[in-house]
This record gives structure tokens, sequence and C-alpha cells, in this order.
């Protein structure tokens, strides 16, 4: 019975590891871009919302909205740093730097929610830092000035808001997925007016509009659609293996279609933080339920 959920988990996981060779070929800067998914997700989700019944069940909770309201600011700019990284560097680098989300939860978690961390959560970090070092390549020439324009310091603030995402997500019970992620983009579509320059869709190609309309619909509309209708079929073991499929197919299209040719040092570095990754997923349900459950919201 498990079959066709985990099949529309992979889907869901596999296309979204093509978002960053295809925000590459929309031509749009990163707050365009978040933009266009946060109406797309919104209309698309809404109306799987209503269609699906689940708006006349829905339970709405003044503390709960609060926190998706919260969570929803925190979504939005992870986007935006995200895309920003794939402007400025290798999709194979941004999305390596990106998932060290997981390790940033276990880490944040331990200081704001006091839980003490397991030496196999403690190695995890160690193993992840290392990694993100080797990855960069940090000596002690390199430069603030550097750093912000290869683009590493937007992964890692992308990581780091999608980590808070997580955290404050926490709790979040009594309403549905659909709920949730409606009133998150439609939030982001609020707070992303002011930043968005509509003469960035002018002059745009036929193949810039094809990407664009990939990348809200496809990416986004179906990728929520089919991630949200399995997870609640799925244990969560499943799901954090699943996880691995959206950099796995982001590093082979960076690969094979964008000429990124890593170094062996980077290539160490990439091993040491999905190693890292993979051991930080053997974490308590409640954290590990969480992270997989936010996973598909971030990011996807």
């Amino acid at each position: 019975m498990k079959a066709i959920p985990m099949l529309k988990m992979s889907i869901s996981m596999t296309i979204f590891g093509s978002i960053g060779f295809f925000s590459i070929k929309t031509g749009l800067p990163s707050f365009e871009l978040v933009f266009v998914r946060c109406i797309c997700a919104t209309l698309f989700l809404s109306l799987c919302w209503v269609l699906s019944g689940q708006s006349k069940k829905e339970k709405w909770n003044k503390r709960e909205i609060v926190q998706i309201v919260a969570c929803g600011i925190f979504l939005v700019f992870n986007w935006v740093f995200l895309f920003k990284a794939f402007e400025m560097m290798s999709v194979t680098v941004a999305i390596s730097i990106y998932h060290l989300a997981p390790v940033l939860v276990l880490l944040i978690g331990s200081v704001i929610f006091k839980e003490k961390l397991t030496v196999l959560s403690f190695l995890s970090i160690i193993i992840c830092f290392i990694g993100t070092l080797l990855i960069i390549g940090i000596n002690n020439n390199t430069s603030f000035h550097e750093l912000l324009s290869s683009g590493i310091i937007w992964a890692l603030l992308a990581a780091l808001f999608y980590a808070f995402t997580t955290l404050l997500g926490k709790g979040i019970k009594h309403t549905s997925a659909y709920a949730m992620t409606f009133l998150q983009t439609f939030l982001g579509i609020i707070i992303l007016i002011p930043f968005v320059d509509f003469d960035s869709f002018t002059g745009l190609t036929q193949n810039n509009w094809i990407a664009i309309t990939a990348t809200g619909l496809v990416h986004t509309g179906l990728v929520y659609y089919l991630f949200f209708d399995s997870l609640r079929y799925l244990p969560t073991k499943i799901i954090s293996a699943l996880v691995f499929l959206d950099p796995g197919v982001a590093i082979l299209l960076d690969t094979l279609f964008t000429g990124f040719r890593p170094t062996f040092i980077q290539i160490l570095g990439i091993v040491l933080i999905f190693s890292g990754m993979a051991f930080s997923l053997k974490k308590p349900k409640t954290i590990q339920v969480e992270l997989s459950e936010n996973y598909g919201a971030k990011n996807a």
C-alpha cells in the first residue's frame, strides 16, 4: 500500500532536484523568481485544499497561525537566498551547503530547546563543518568580499533560514499542510511585492518563459501536491532516505549539463556534508518527523 505514496514522494524529490538547473534558465533574479513561485503555489495548493474538502474541515488555532506566519517569513527568504546562491555559484556547491540545514537544526535546537546532543549528533556537526570548509576552500587570504561574491554567504543563509523554519514549525499539529503552505506562500506574495522589479519580466525569451512556467507550476505546484499527498502514508525513515534524491539529481544535472567539474577536495567535502546529514537524521522522532515534513515546504 506504500508503493504509490513512495512513487509520488520519489517523483516530487526528483523533480525538485532539477530546480537549480531550471532557475538558471529563467533569466530572473532571485526575488522575482520566488515571487512567481509564491503565486503559483498559492493558486495551485489553494485549489487542492478546496477540491480535497480539507478546507471545510480545517481547525484554526490562533497560536498556530502566528507560528505559521513567522515560519512563512523565514521560508520566503530561505527561497530568496537559495536562488541568489544559484545565481552566483555552482548548483552542486550551493545545494551541498544548503543541506547543512538538518545539522543546523540539531545545533540551534540544542541551544533553544536545551536538547542534549548525542555523540552521533556531535559527530555529524563536526563532519559537516569539515566538509563545508573543504567545499568552500577557505584560506587565510580569503576576504569577506570574496566570500560574498562567490555566493557562499547566500547558501549558508538559505540553510540557516531553513533551519529556523523547521524549528519554528515544531508543534504545528492542527492546521493542515495545504492550509499552512497556502498561508505562507500568500504571505510571501505580500512580502515580496515591494522588492519585485517587474521590468525583469520584459525582454525574456520563449525558453526563459518555459523555465519560469516549469519552476512555478511543476517545481512548486505539482511537487508540493505530490509531496503532501504522500507524506501522511510514509514512515519517517523512508521520507528521510528519499530526501537524498533531491541533491543527487541536482548534482547530476549540474555535472552533465552545465559542465561543472568539482575538484577532488570539493568531492570530499560533498561526501562529508551528506554523510554528516545522514547521521543527523538519526534523531529522536520529534525532531526527525518535523524535519522531514518541513523539507517539502522549503525548499520544495
